[in-house]
């Protein structure tokens, strides 16, 4: 029987040993929520030490590209690794065909992680959600809380890193990328990518014959 771990357990698990999220909830469960034990655990299969990975060069890797069925949505992006070949490995070709195709399906998000957005748009987002008016009869402590926290998650939306994995709510695109980097054993980042939608940006004028026919026939 597989016991129920408290999400609050796995992020203190995850906070130790900077594994991820499916990671350190398994070890709990196998270890029945002892996590001494997960630790350890963690440890032997070498997955405890993806934090420590983070900092590292990462000047190899690969850029993918995805199009979306139709034709009308398409994404490049650059995942970096630290060796070529780590690049060349199936489970980080797969990796970055996932995140290719997550971005794909989060027209929402423009950067990769929270810490890439610039001030400006921080402070645009304040000034839009203080200026609400469901805000205005709200004691100014509690007014400035709720535009902070209203704040933080639009700042979520935008990142790539924050967005629950499309193949598996339970995790994020952070902690898909953590897992990997235990799996393969060097650091893996996503440095950029851009997505296409077809005719974004381009006015579209519309044709109204009835229309054209009246103005004529007015004149």
């Amino acid at each position: 029987m597989t016991i129920k771990i408290s999400a609050q357990y796995v992020k203190e698990l995850r906070s130790q040993t900077g594994a991820g999220m499916m990671d350190c909830k398994k070890a709990l469960q196998e270890s029945d929520g002892n996590i001494e034990k997960a630790i350890e655990s963690l440890r032997q299969k070498g997955l405890a030490s993806a934090s420590k990975k983070l900092n590292r060069t990462t000047a190899e890797g690969l850029i993918e590209s995805y199009i979306h069925a139709g034709s009308r949505i398409g994404v490049i992006v650059e995942v970096n690794c630290e060796t070529d070949f780590v690049a060349r490995r199936i489970e980080f070709q797969e990796l970055s065909r996932n995140i290719a195709m997550q971005i794909a399906a989060c027209p929402a998000v423009e950067y990769v992680a929270t810490r890439n957005i610039p001030d400006a748009v921080i402070e645009r987002e304040r000034y839009i959600e203080a200026g609400k008016e469901d805000l205005e009869d709200k004691p100014e402590n509690i007014r400035i809380q709720i535009v902070e926290g209203r704040v933080k998650k639009r700042m979520d939306e935008l990142s790539l890193l924050n967005q629950p994995f499309i193949r598996n709510t339970d995790i994020t695109i952070d902690d898909l990328i953590k897992s990997n980097i235990s799996l393969m054993g060097e650091n893996i980042r996503v440095r950029r990518f851009v997505r296409f939608s077809l005719g974004e940006g381009i006015k579209k004028s519309s044709n109204n014959l009835a229309e054209e026919i009246e103005n004529m026939t007015n004149k």
